[in-house]
């Protein structure tokens, strides 16, 4: 099969590709930097024409400010204007326009603004509505100028008469208010000029030789041109956008684009504010980027031509070079079609000292390998085809151990007691046991499929959607135990996770089960025991009573009477103490338990508990120290139940520590509880029994002392009791020895008390 296109062609196609990629890039870059510089150039030009246009601006205004200001210090002229000299001032402006034959309106003012003298007018009562720079100037004292807008009647009390027949016709004019101050610096009046603008149409013919054509400066009227450094028929636009108009308004300078009879200039406009800082016209600047494009058109041309040159030559000498090496390439390429055709005996002669030698000699090499490949994989064909018997022999002896697996699986779950239902990462059921058809009260076609919250739905479990929710926002979660009541039955709901092997989060796991017949039976088991202890009480009573009194005054006993009587008073106790901890228990679980909950010092408490139990702990040879500072705030509980508590804590303390061995008391604060901790120095509490902990009716084996004697519900009094003070208790095993058993109340205020 002959290629489409020979490597000869490839070579050359890519040279080209590569030297139109690099004249492209060339010509972009240099285009970019082209125009960034006429950017740049025209911005400055911008900026420098306009601080020149700003500039011949206000430069007669500034002209007549600083004659005038020379003038008013005349102390002839401050005794005038003092003398209200009205023919003299007149003659005195005559003399100020032969000065300033440009200034055409000019008055003289007294401090309340009344007409002293006009140029080329007679005076004839007061002016109008003067602007505000002629109250700020009489008010400061200081020369003020400004750009603003003159009512016809005004222009035409100035003596512009032109004005007087043209009513709603105002002008835009540079006004100059001088102050005329006496000796003392009092104010004598007010010398104010007006160079209208709108009788200046073309501005001066030196502003136009200096800006040339390519550069237009206009002064505008509330967004009106009046004025132009062009001739008036090349700008074919006499009012501003609006657009521009508004951000004018807003005091803000606008620079872009703007279309001058059939050029485009790049514009930038100032707004021109009164004394006020109220909008009143504009200044502008427009720059031709007629020149600019020039340059950069010459530049492209420029550039495009050396591209086209440099592309020809380099086109030849690729031409040349793709000649001279396709010859070998093609022998080699012949070389490899006899080889794919199964002649793995074909070799290359390699002539050449270059790459095409090395390729050569390489490509030898290859065919070498390639018999002895073909010779290896042959042989390792016909064990693999042993292997892959094997193989499928294994497979339907793995598919029958696990079909075998899966059916014993089905059967477990079908006699389970227990309900159990699983879902998929998508919470749909795929699993759902008979026992769970029974709790539920549904079929499995009607589970199967749908989505777990429509299953508990349906079933009446909605209690337990909240935590499947958040079971699916929980990574690593282990499950959690829910209790519920559905349609009269109790049930306990065990929810767990399951995860895929990147620990993602796979579906829940929820077995249920009813335990309405086991908490009735505890209920009756609590009723009975409860019964039985209050039957018993009366009588022990009495009985201890009674052995109390025989001990007491039967002077005529026999050591050995007494010493059974004793027995029999110590078992009474015994038996009378164990029926107050199943009664406290009961009473507890059936909310009998009054509970007087006041502030309660916890020191108090541990000085009363560790006087209850000193005597027990003397007789073991064990200190009790009481670490309980004064610094720690009153706690809010029941002072005799916390003394129950920490009575308890520390009678098992003594009990299971060695002989002369220290129990520690300690308290600390944490946040808005107090931790109270009872600390002994015996053996650990083995991980398997503590499970037993703070439960009812449950023992613990002990090295020191074996197994101990008791019903088992101290432990379980004090869960209760802490738990009604809205605390918890807890046990901590030491590092090295020891056993930690600590309760938590909570405080009432950081100084409400000291204990």
């Amino acid at each position: 099969m002959q290629p489409r296109f020979g490597i000869r062609t490839k070579l050359l196609l890519s040279i080209l590709a590569i030297l139109l990629v690099s004249y492209s890039t060339l010509l972009y870059s240099t285009m970019k930097t082209l125009s960034a510089s006429v950017r740049s150039e025209i911005d400055k030009s911008l900026e420098a024409n306009l601080k020149f246009a700003r500039s011949q601006y206000f430069d007669r205004s500034e002209i007549v400010k600083y004659s005038l200001m020379q003038s008013t210090v005349s102390h002839t002229l401050q005794r005038k204007m003092r003398e209200r000299d009205t023919a003299w001032l007149a003659e005195r402006l005559e003399r100020w326009h032969g000065v300033l034959p440009f200034l055409e309106n000019m008055v003289v003012l007294d401090p309340e603004k009344r007409v002293l003298a006009r140029l080329n007018s007679p005076v004839q009562g007061d002016l109008g509505r003067l602007p505000a720079l002629v109250d700020q100037a009489l008010s400061s004292g200081h020369p003020v100028v400004a750009t603003e807008i003159l009512s016809p009647d005004l222009l035409c009390q100035f003596g512009a008469r032109d004005y007087c027949s043209e009513k709603g016709r105002e002008a835009l004019a540079v006004a100059v208010a001088v102050p005329v101050l006496g000796a003392h610096g009092d104010v004598l009046g007010c010398i104010f000029t007006a160079d209208i603008l709108n009788r200046q149409p073309s501005l001066p013919s030196p502003m136009r030789q200096v800006f040339g054509s390519d550069v237009e400066v206009s002064i505008t009227q509330e967004g009106e041109r009046i004025a132009s450094s062009l001739p008036r028929d090349s700008a074919t636009k006499n009012a501003l956008d609006p657009r521009i108009i508004d951000l004018l308004q807003r005091g803000e300078g606008y620079r872009g684009e703007a279309e001058i009879g059939n050029r485009v200039f790049e514009t930038a406009i100032e707004p021109l504010l009164n004394s006020k800082g109220e909008f009143v016209g504009s200044l502008s600047v427009a720059v031709s980027k007629e020149s600019f494009k020039r340059i950069r058109r010459e530049s492209l041309q420029n550039i495009l031509a050396s591209a086209f040159l440099g592309i020809l030559l380099s086109f030849a000498l690729a031409f040349m070079a793709s000649r001279t090496l396709a010859g070998p390439l093609r022998q080699l390429a012949a070389g490899v079609r006899r080889v794919t055709d199964g002649d793995l005996e074909q070799r290359v002669e390699g002539k050449y000292n270059d790459e095409v030698g090395i390729l050569a000699g390489c490509f030898n090499s290859m065919a070498d390998a390639l018999r002895e490949r073909d010779r290896i994989i042959n042989a390792k064909t016909e064990d693999l085809q042993e292997l892959n018997e094997q193989l499928e022999k294994k497979v339907v002896e793995r598919t029958g151990a696990l079909a075998t697996e899966m059916r014993r699986l089905e059967a477990v779950l079908t006699s389970m007691v227990e309900g159990v239902v699983v879902t998929d990462r998508s919470n749909r059921v795929v699993l759902f046991n008979p026992a769970a058809q029974r709790l539920f009260e549904l079929v499995p076609f009607q589970v199967v499929g749908q989505t777990i919250e429509q299953v508990c739905t349906m079933g009446g479990f909605e209690s337990l959607v909240p935590r499947i929710h958040e079971l699916n926002r929980e990574t690593g979660s282990s499950g959690s135990k829910e209790d519920l009541e559905v349609e009269g039955k109790r049930l306990t709901c065990y929810l767990c996770t399951l995860t895929d092997e990147a620990g993602d989060y796979a579906g829940i796991v929820i077995s249920v089960r009813d335990v309405t017949v086991e908490q009735e039976v505890d209920r009756m088991k609590t009723e009975f025991i409860s019964t039985v202890s209050h039957e018993l009480k009366t009588p022990l009573t009495s009985m201890k009573g009674s052995l109390q009194l025989l001990l007491t005054r039967g002077k005529w006993l026999t050591d050995t009477e007494r010493q059974l009587l004793t027995v029999c008073f110590r078992n009474t106790q015994r038996l009378i103490r164990l029926i107050g901890e199943i009664l406290d228990i009961s009473g507890i679980e059936s909310g009998g338990m009054i509970f007087n909950f006041r502030p309660v010092s916890i020191g108090e408490v541990s000085v009363y508990a560790i006087e209850e139990i000193k005597s027990y702990a003397m007789g073991r040879d064990i200190s009790i120290v009481n670490t309980i500072g004064e610094h720690l705030p009153q706690v809010y509980g029941d002072s005799d139940r916390l003394i129950q508590v920490l009575t308890n804590l520390l009678s098992n303390a003594v009990k299971f520590s060695p002989e002369g061995r220290v129990v520690t008391v300690s308290a600390e604060q944490d946040g808005n509880y107090l931790v109270v901790s009872v600390a002994d120095r015996g053996t650990p509490i083995h991980p398997s029994e503590r499970d037993k902990l703070f439960k009812k009716f449950q023992q613990i084996e002990s090295i020191e002392r074996g197994r101990s004697q008791g019903t088992g519900l101290g432990l379980a009094i004090c869960k209760e009791i802490v738990e009604r003070h809205h605390g918890r208790i807890f046990y901590t095993a030491a590092k090295e020895q020891g056993n930690t058993f600590s309760f938590t109340v909570p405080v009432i205020g950081e100084e409400d008390g000291k204990g």
